[in-house]
């Protein structure tokens, strides 16, 4: 199996970054919180950003269509 590493300080590859874009992560932040890639040396957040991509977030397709993203809402303050 040919792995392409994106994020060499924790080992994530390129598939894994896939994958959970395909689960709904949508911005490198997100990537983060799901598997560690791009939060030590920072080097490998461009290449995620790349891997992203415009339009590969369902929510973003959603904005680009002219409908509102999915939100939580959030209670109003007593």
């Amino acid at each position: 199996m040919n792995r392409v590493f994106v994020c060499s300080c924790f080992g994530v590859t390129e598939e894994q970054v896939k994958r959970h874009a395909d689960a709904g992560a949508c911005t490198p932040r997100q990537i983060a919180s799901a598997c560690k890639a791009g939060t030590d040396c920072g080097g490998c957040v461009r290449r995620i950003q790349a891997l992203l991509g415009r339009g590969s977030c369902p929510r973003r397709q959603l904005v680009d269509q002219g409908e509102q993203p999915l939100t939580a809402k959030v209670p109003e303050a007593a």
